[in-house]
């Protein structure tokens, strides 16, 4: 940085299981290791000691690294821009973690090993919630008594906004048009969409956790709250099991036994009913929040598909968009098959609103806004 020359590259899928797969590449070499990787303890470690390797490591020393960007998933009231990091700031983290217990708690390890591994890094902290604090209040507001939101700072935040930032940023930049109405489909483990308006977020489906909205890999999205009061009046589930069984045990692990969409594929083409099934309430969930977003947004230019499955998956983006001609929304189907990694286009040239892959780049967001808290 700042000439955004990417010295190497890397992701650890399936963290938690026994064939976990560690990706490691440079310019001269690429490296893949299927093991256990059980945490994200382990993982961490796993990449500090390949950071660092004799042979095809990309750094001498520690003290190589000047600044550490950590993407923080839950900032709630106390953080509306990229922050530097304190004992304060971790003590803050830690209190929001009842609030994203699947991510602020491995936030936190993610720093601590950071910490004493590049102990002379400046460490930064890079916060979902950021993007979305221009969401406008009746729009964040939930219709529950006024001391709970105003007390209590119960209301909706937002969440994956370091990547909705970056894709609507290139999505503005692709189509040549700073006023323009997108909807941004995050789609991975944790799926989120967000409607923006002029570049400004203005509503998103993650709320006061990121637990509301689409169907995630093992978080079950919208469902009636009153089925937590049945859970615990007529099943006897204490609050830790419901608040277990919505984060860890719902979403598409819970439909189908599989919590990668990879997994869930290959069984549905296999006749597999469940797996079936569970495609078509994912994608139905998405559509209904592509019709309510191009309402408040009133017309629509683009939708924008990123993350793992929004990236990768032509199933998904193909059932998604199937039957939305009333929003002049048209897929082409070739184009969709498309394996490219760079920003392009799956409409059908008659369709009035234009659909976009765009990769997102966290890292580069994060990279980028750590380097704009110093150099201001």
């Amino acid at each position: 940085m700042p000439g955004e020359t990417i010295i190497c590259s890397g992701l650890i899928e399936r963290i938690g299981f026994e064939d976990a797969l560690f990706k490691f590449k440079t310019e001269n070499e690429t490296i893949t290791l299927r093991t256990a990787i059980l945490n994200h303890k382990k993982g961490l470690q796993l990449l500090a000691k390949q950071l660092l390797d004799d042979k095809s490591g990309v750094i001498q020393s520690p003290k190589d690294i000047s600044i550490v960007g950590h993407r923080v998933v839950h900032g709630g009231k106390h953080f509306s821009d990229t922050t530097e990091i304190t004992p304060e700031v971790k003590e803050k983290i830690k209190a929001l973690s009842s609030l994203a217990p699947l991510h602020n708690p491995a936030n936190l390890q993610g720093i601590d090993i950071a910490e004493t591994i590049f102990p002379t890094a400046k460490q930064v902290a890079v916060f979902d919630t950021a993007f979305h604090q221009t969401i406008p209040e009746y729009a964040y507001r939930y219709a529950i008594p006024k001391e709970f939101s105003d007390k209590h700072s119960i209301r909706l935040y937002g969440f994956h906004g370091t990547s909705h930032k970056y894709v609507s940023e290139k999505t503005i930049d692709f189509l040549g048009k700073k006023k323009s109405k997108i909807i941004t489909i995050h789609l991975g483990n944790g799926c989120s969409m967000t409607a923006i308006k002029n570049g400004k977020s203005i509503d998103h489906s993650l709320g006061f956790s990121p637990v509301s909205g689409l169907v995630m890999g093992t978080r079950s999205g919208d469902i009636d709250p009153a089925i937590i009061f049945y859970l615990a009046k007529k099943l006897k589930l204490n609050l830790d099991e419901i608040n277990h069984l919505l984060q860890k045990d719902s979403g598409m692990l819970g439909l189908t036994g599989f919590s990668d969409l990879r997994d869930i594929q290959n069984e549905a083409k296999n006749g597999n009913r469940d797996c079936q099934l569970a495609l078509q309430i994912n994608a139905y969930r998405i559509k209904k929040y592509i019709g309510s977003y191009a309402a408040i947004l009133n017309g629509l230019d683009a939708i924008v598909f990123t993350a793992g499955i929004g990236e990768n998956s032509e199933l998904m983006r193909q059932m998604v968009c199937s039957d939305l001609d009333f929003l002049g929304i048209a897929l082409d189907d070739s184009r969709n098959k498309s394996n490219s990694t760079s920003i392009r286009t799956i409409h059908k040239d008659i369709s009035k609103v234009q659909i976009l892959v765009v990769p997102t780049n966290e890292e580069l967001e994060i990279a980028k806004q750590a380097m704009r808290l110093f150099k201001n």
